[in-house]
């Protein structure tokens, strides 16, 4: 699920709005940051388009459902890349990656990541994700726990019911339609080496959320990697599966009088599925911090 999967007979028009304005904002351009190195990684049958920005411990970039890197990352790249090597991607059948005839799956992206940081000569690497990416950055550190040091998971889920029953309702009834003139479908015609395949892409993407999945309590709890869950008060993720996921690597613990886990929750208040990524300069400093701090644990 991303800030603009949601039809337009469901969705009133300021909230058509903010995603506009949300979009834009993310989408601008800063003239002073330097020019990143770009390229195309061979993947699992995919040429997955890729950039790098910085210097320093590399951190993985994985974008929510119809986003690129621009929708998505345009605050977040320059404020992680004072202190790291930032490499974003397009996923499959996003952005200026094509797609394949192969299903959208956790398990596949995840896979095409793993193989990315082989392509890059990286043994190991910190991911961060979005919505859909945020379950793409868990299901590496499940399938591929050798090449994750630490992961961040912004408003994601690792089973299908994790979502509020409405946004589950919805899914299904999302189409090309309720995109038409809106910045997913400008971005997509504008970026996609398909532009005029914009219909089948929705379609193919949204695949991901109307197929019941569920990654595994044990075997997320069992990722030696901390993970660090960020959410927003009303998201869409019901509040007992964010306090599953926390359970599954923190645990529930009186801090002050034990050690506690590697693992960090933040839930930050009065914010959506759409305006956590307004909250770049709030969520950065907690992120730097967690991915700065030393010590291992779940």
């Amino acid at each position: 699920m991303t800030s603009q999967n949601i039809s337009r007979k469901a969705c009133p028009r300021s909230l058509i709005a903010l995603i506009g304005i949300l979009f834009m904002l993310l989408t601008s351009t800063d003239a002073n940051a330097q020019a990143p190195i770009k390229g195309y990684a061979p993947v699992n049958g995919l040429k997955m388009y890729y950039e790098i920005h910085g210097k320093g411990a590399p951190v993985v970039l994985l974008h929510g459902s119809f986003m690129s890197i621009p929708g998505n990352w345009k605050e977040m790249i320059p404020a992680l890349a004072k202190s790291r090597r930032v490499i974003a991607v397009e996923m499959q059948g996003h952005g200026r990656t094509a797609d394949i005839k192969r299903d959208f799956s956790y398990e596949n992206l995840a896979d095409d990541i793993a193989a990315l940081l082989d392509y890059l000569k990286e043994p190991k690497a910190d991911i961060i994700g979005y919505s859909m990416g945020g379950g793409v950055a868990l299901q590496v550190a499940i399938r591929h726990p050798e090449k994750v040091r630490k992961v961040v998971s912004i408003s994601a889920v690792f089973r299908h019911d994790g979502w509020v029953k409405e946004a589950q309702d919805a899914f299904p009834q999302i189409t090309a339609e309720a995109f038409k003139g809106t910045p997913i479908e400008t971005d997509y015609r504008r970026l996609s080496p398909t532009p005029n395949e914009f219909s089948p892409f929705i379609k193919r993407v949204l695949s991901i959320d109307t197929k019941p999945h569920d990654f595994g309590a044990e075997k997320l709890k069992a990722t030696p990697s901390p993970i660090f869950f960020i959410h927003g008060d009303a998201d869409g993720v019901r509040l007992d599966h964010i306090a599953e996921m926390f359970r599954l690597k923190g645990d529930e613990i009186f801090g002050d009088m034990r050690p506690r886990s590697a693992s960090r929750l933040a839930i930050l208040p009065d914010t959506t599925h759409v305006t956590l990524m307004e909250k770049t300069g709030v969520m950065v400093p907690m992120i730097n911090a967690f991915l700065d701090a030393k010590g291992e644990g779940k």
